[in-house]
């Protein structure tokens, strides 16, 4: 497929090291010379310096024939005027933009984007998508990621192996003679920086990270299981009241849970704006390393505290301090990924990469198949891909044992109808089911082949 991205920033360059490492046909645009030279450099991709909104620019970029662009520059105008050249000028088929303002996101503008206005197929908000993590990570606070599938019934959780854990030292299918009736499947291993997918024979040890599929009903037991303890998370403090921020606290206030909510914001008009959109979440202006201000939120009986400003180095501080404080579970927001290696000294319990999230929504929609959802594990080092089988799929009425899956392949989840079950080797596939699996990145093609329709998806 020939695919033209716009933007060589963090976001733009893992999608093109994703759909380049695919043998997809992958130009680089960007006004950024020494952007596009580090793309060209490291990357099986072509590039060209110029705006990305200019007709010649994607001229030279091969618009004429190309199949998809995605617009992920710095600017949301340029992004949306880049999709409106590629529908008006070149006919590119499929037009996915990175949008981060709010005012282009509300509902009420929703027309906006039909073809016959600003023609863009998919608007992805790094805000919402981040948010959404955020959630999702207090959903389950044992666990240092998470991931719902398949309509919320099944979630993927990363769980660290410490030394009291049930479990160490015990080769996995023994864990489905111990626990048959439990719905979750150890999927992916992280051990000594590389991940794998492992084998039945295969044992976890203390230190490992590991990914485990667990059915939405099951996940309490899960986290039991492989020693933790799972705990409500009535108070809340967010430190940080920008877009991320007031959303995570919008939804925790609408939940069914009656969350109690603290919010830290140094800037005061950024302050004074959440005070006025949020009703139950008290808004206090501040520095969130201030320990005075921290003790006036409550930190010390906080369940959870949240660190989302725009500065990293904040984010890991507010969380080390807060931990200091008493509060049991902290969330970080890192942008930078070279950071992450220091979550574990830091004692900083999960963290969310903005770029990484916003990766997985966009690889959402490039991926061929019935594809439903796809998460973006590590640094692009694997994929959970979720999608409906179709009769035209190599693994439609085959048991999984009769399938030729990969090394690096698992299946986690199987829906049948509306009934997720965890898949055993004589379990058939059938057309219409929903398979949810793990795939090491170089693993990511040939799952795409077992996926693959008999005509183009798009």
């Amino acid at each position: 497929m020939k695919i033209i991205i716009c933007g060589a920033g963090q976001v733009g360059w893992q999608i093109a090291r994703h759909l380049s490492g695919e043998r997809n046909d992958v130009t680089v645009v960007d006004s950024n010379a020494e952007l596009i030279r580090r793309a060209t450099d490291t990357l099986d991709v072509q590039g060209i310096a110029g705006f990305a909104s200019y007709p010649d620019v994607l001229d030279r970029a091969g618009a004429r024939d190309a199949e998809m662009i995605i617009a992920a520059t710095y600017s949301d105008e340029v992004n949306m005027v880049t999709c409106q050249v590629a529908h008006s000028v070149f006919g590119i088929n499929r037009k996915i933009a990175r949008l981060r303002s709010q005012s282009y996101l509300d509902a009420i503008y929703s027309d906006l984007y039909r073809r016959d206005h600003m023609p863009i197929d998919v608007v992805i908000s790094p805000e919402m998508e981040v948010a959404t993590a955020a959630l999702q990570r207090l959903s389950a606070p044992a666990s240092f990621d998470t991931e719902v599938f398949m309509d919320g019934q099944a979630q993927l959780l990363g769980i660290t192996i410490d030394e009291d854990c049930p479990v160490v030292n015990t080769p996995l299918r023994q864990l489905t003679d111990l626990f048959s009736t439990l719905r979750a499947v150890v999927v992916g291993v992280r051990r000594d920086g590389t991940l794998f997918a492992p084998e039945a024979k295969d044992q976890l040890f203390p230190g490992d990270d590991c990914y485990v599929f667990s059915h939405h009903e099951d996940v309490a037991r899960t986290m039991e299981i492989f020693g933790k303890q799972t705990t409500k998370q009535e108070r809340v403090v967010l430190v940080g009241g920008g877009n991320v921020g007031l959303t995570v606290a919008q939804h925790l206030e609408a939940g069914p849970l009656r969350v109690r909510t603290k919010m830290i914001e140094k800037n005061r008009k950024c302050a004074e704006r959440a005070a006025e959109a949020l009703e139950r979440t008290i808004v206090l202006n501040g520095d969130g390393l201030d320990a005075a201000l921290l003790a006036e939120a409550g930190i010390s009986r906080a369940d959870a505290m949240l660190a989302v400003t725009d500065d990293d180095k904040t984010n890991m501080l507010a969380c080390v301090r807060a931990k200091a404080e008493g509060c049991d579970y902290v969330i970080a927001l890192i942008n930078d990924p070279t950071l992450v290696p220091l979550m574990t000294p830091l004692g900083i319990d999960a963290y969310i990469n903005p770029r990484a999230t916003t990766v997985s929504s966009i690889l959402r929609h490039i991926r061929h198949g019935r594809v439903r959802a796809v998460y973006s594990i590590g640094d692009a080092e694997a994929e959970v891909i979720e999608a409906e089988v179709l009769s035209t799929s190599p693994l439609a009425g085959k048991k999984v044992s009769e399938i030729d899956f990969p090394e690096g392949v698992l299946i986690g989840m199987l829906r049948k109808d509306d009934k997720v079950i965890r898949p055993h080797g004589n379990t058939r596939i059938d057309e219409g089911d929903v398979v949810a699996l793990f795939a090491l990145a170089e693993d990511v093609p040939r799952v795409e082949q077992l996926l693959q329709v008999s005509i183009d998806f798009f």
